[in-house]
């Protein structure tokens, strides 16, 4: 069994920061600490000026999703692979059900396409639609397939919306499981007339986009989804939150004590949406994702809610559509195949406009891309830790190494990069997963299908009395236990 030490390194947590070395044997960290033996024949990396943290953990992924008329051109292998160049050791991706169609079907055939992934992932599965087959779906995959997550689409009407009747009913099954309920929080209604009044009104390129999803839309939504959970007594987790309309729905829930959790796309935070006024159809038409890109005063407040806590982890939503797809909507905006690259970037542009800014220190860089999330989807301390016993997902990460985001030179399976031009200060220099290293001197190393899929147990339930319910003598329905700290 192969072993190594990482030496002369600063080690940071989620907790704290601290000179120490790390030792590997196999796939995982065998010792944390000062001045570490080397066992005989180990390899010895020096990290000195460096600092080793967990890999990344990238919540919300799409890879070769088949979506809007067209399948995503990045697939497991390449996205997982690029993940690696960026310090991302592990993705959650999304089985998504047809309406119709079994939610085993569905689970099977995204586990098939993951074989190839060259680091581990796991699955949340979409309720697309309801009948006594999807709760019986829910219970065999939480029981015997390892998710404890159910993602709801409130948005996509006439494809994979999820009305207020599947809610309820999925919710209420997810608190059965000890499952998490997540939503795309975008009222799914006023999306769709409103995009007929936009493209009626004559505004049918890209910049129609933002127009028909504007921040009432999303944050309708959020609180929608965020009163159905308090009343049902379900954990709620928000994905892609992007204006202030849904983090103060957030705030305000999470300040009343209900369990809700909050995730942020790198890009929200740092891309405003000029972009989509580019003149150059193709450039504005790579920037089409929903929720789209918001006004400057959206990106601060997503800033502070990230360092309050209010929002707990950071994610990219990479779905990657090459300029041929996207021209599927040259002059019809709703046509154009919704998604942007990023999942080889998120960790170096949270660094650069996060830590080196002081808007996080390196602690909470640490949880906001990898311990949180291994935390809230119940991975942790297997992964987002570095402690005896973890698996060995590790990063080198240079603070003073330097790269520029270009499509030109990044891994991912696509011809634009939405960061195009930008140069960031903190790079990976080494990563690693389950101890084999895959990013080293500016290499990929990747090896095919060597990611495994990672279970992910529900959580042990405790009795929420609510107010409510008290009053009326009913008992309080069963909630989950989920972390707390941000």
């Amino acid at each position: 069994m192969h072993s190594l030490v990482i030496k002369g390194g600063t080690v940071v947590t989620a907790d704290c920061e601290l000179r120490a070395d790390v030792r590997v044997v196999g796939e995982t960290i065998e010792a944390v600490g000062p001045d570490l033996e080397v066992p005989a024949g180990a390899r010895v990396i020096d990290a000195s000026g460096a600092y080793v943290m967990p890999g990344g953990i990238d919540p919300h992924t799409h890879m070769e999703l088949p979506f809007m008329g067209t399948v995503a051109s990045e697939d497991f292998f390449s996205g997982t692979s690029a993940a690696a160049a960026g310090g991302t050791t592990m993705i959650i991706d999304f089985v998504i059900p047809n309406p119709q169609q079994r939610l085993l079907e569905a689970y099977r055939a995204w586990r098939g396409w993951a074989e190839k992934s060259a680091s581990d992932y796991s699955f949340h599965v979409a309720v697309t639609w309801w009948d006594d087959t999807v709760h019986e779906d829910m219970g065999v995959l939480v029981r015997d397939h390892g998710v404890n997550s159910f993602k709801h689409f409130m948005a996509y009407k006439g494809a994979i919306m999820a009305d207020d009747e599947i809610l309820v009913h999925s919710f209420s099954r997810a608190r059965e499981l000890g499952a998490l309920c997540t939503v795309h929080a975008e009222n799914g209604e006023l999306v769709a007339r409103l995009q007929k009044e936009v493209y009626d009104r004559g505004i049918h390129g890209p910049e129609g986009h933002p127009l028909s999803r504007p921040p009432e839309v999303e944050g309708e939504a959020a609180n929608r989804a965020i009163r159905i959970a308090e009343v049902l007594g379900v954990p709620l987790y928000v994905v892609h939150t992007s204006c202030i309309d849904a983090l103060e729905s957030i705030e305000r829930a999470r300040r009343e004590g209900q369990r809700v959790f909050g995730e942020v796309l790198s890009q929200h935070l740092v891309i405003d949406d000029s972009v989509y006024r580019d003149p150059d159809w193709n450039r504005a038409a790579h920037y089409v994702m929903s929720p789209p890109f918001r006004s400057r005063e959206h990106q601060d407040a997503l800033w502070r809610g990230l360092q309050a806590g209010s929002l707990q982890t950071t994610a990219t939503d990479h779905c990657c559509f090459c300029t041929p797809q996207k021209q599927m909507g040259l002059g019809d905006f709703r046509k154009i195949p919704n998604g942007t690259n990023g999942v080889e970037d998120r960790m170096t542009v949270l660094w650069h406009h996060g830590v080196r800014t002081g808007r996080l220190t390196p602690s909470e860089f640490v949880a906001v891309t990898s311990t949180n999330a291994a935390r809230i989807f119940n991975v942790f301390p297997k992964k987002g830790a570095i402690a005896p016993g973890a698996d060995a997902d590790l990063v080198i990460w240079d603070p003073n190494k330097t790269r520029t985001l270009s499509a030109r030179t990044h891994h991912q399976k696509i011809d634009f990069n939405i960061y195009e031009g930008m140069t960031t200060v903190g790079n990976p220099a080494l990563t690693m997963t389950r101890g084999r290293i895959q990013w080293e001197n500016d290499q990929l190393v990747t090896e095919r299908g060597f990611g495994r899929h990672v279970p992910r147990p529900p959580h042990a339930p405790y009795i929420k009395a609510q107010g409510l319910r008290n009053s009326l003598g009913i008992p309080g329905p069963v909630e989950r236990v989920l972390p707390t700290r941000s």
